[in-house]
């Protein structure tokens, strides 16, 4: 089972696949890849199942040495990609062979890029999951200069022409919310606060959650405590003390104290995923699942 080694680990690249759903009531996030589309798209593209593992990379990219040809493809994040020095599509399915560099560049819309060989990234799971969970620390270290990663052995032919062109933020992230469950923590006019406010990706954001800058959301008079921590969801858009919003991403706890005002679905956090920070967000307030007008 021969594999890949690194030969730069970039800013922050870990392993992940679909993450360790089930396990919330001990304690331990679901995790797994931010960006569920993007790394679904990179499995199907060497002919993986979908929860194979892959490597997410954070805005700077990664650079691969295979041992023996590989069928890799990179997603998410647009990116040069290259083989040895010459450019590689980035989207396909592209041939590496056996000694030569995989190179995934830095992320030039979004940041966050997915790499998929045939046969998946075979460390050992945790779980049942080989991804990497920040908060908990479990799953395997994210990748440093000089890590050897297994590769499975591929399952057959990779798809066909079958490219998903990366969907960009356009400059704005649009977030809808369902009210509640903890409205009634807050002033009367906050939740149309936060759909009128100026927010903005902060540079705190991380897989734990998107932070936020922007005004601060005010409680009611009568609620300057904590509630009992209770449990959290992906998009749960938390309000610490300071005010501004969190949405929490994969790695986020799973309980808290602090007032939920709304929650994200889930289908839209890829897209939170992929914004850089400064990016403007728009939260549009859900009713039954549909825009509030």
């Amino acid at each position: 089972m021969s594999g890949v080694t690194v030969v730069r680990a970039g800013a922050l690249t870990t392993l992940q696949d679909l993450g360790r759903a089930g396990y919330a009531h001990l304690g331990v996030p679901r995790s797994g890849a931010l960006d569920l589309p993007a790394h679904r798209l990179a499995n199907r593209l060497v002919g993986n199942a979908e929860g194979a593992a892959t490597l997410e990379t954070t805005v700077s990219g990664c650079t691969l040495r295979a041992a023996r040809p590989l069928l890799a493809a990179v997603t998410g994040a647009a990116c040069a990609v290259r083989v040895d020095g010459r450019p590689a599509a980035w989207g396909a399915p592209v041939r590496v062979p056996g000694g030569a560099l995989l190179e995934v560049g830095a992320a030039a819309v979004g940041l966050r890029s997915y790499v998929a060989v045939a046969g998946g990234f075979a460390v050992e799971p945790v779980l049942g999951s080989r991804a990497t969970d920040l908060l908990s620390g479990l799953g395997p270290a994210p990748l440093a200069d000089g890590d050897e990663l297994p590769v499975g052995a591929g399952r057959g032919a990779a798809a066909a022409v079958d490219v998903l062109p990366y969907a960009s933020a356009g400059g704005e992230l649009v977030l809808p919310f369902l009210p509640g469950p903890r409205e009634d923590w807050f002033e009367p006019g906050a939740p149309a606060a936060l759909v009128t406010g100026e927010y903005a990706v902060s540079p705190a954001s991380n897989r734990i959650g998107l932070r936020t800058d922007g005004p601060a959301l005010r409680r009611a008079a009568g609620r300057e405590g904590e509630l009992p921590s209770e449990p959290m969801v992906p998009g749960a858009v938390q309000v610490p003390p300071d005010g501004r919003p969190v949405v929490f991403l994969a790695d986020h706890p799973t309980t808290g104290g602090y007032p939920v005002i709304g929650v994200v679905p889930e289908e839209s956090l890829p897209a939170a995923a992929q914004s850089a920070p400064g990016t403007r967000i728009r939260f549009v307030a859900l009713r039954s699942g549909r825009p509030e007008l």
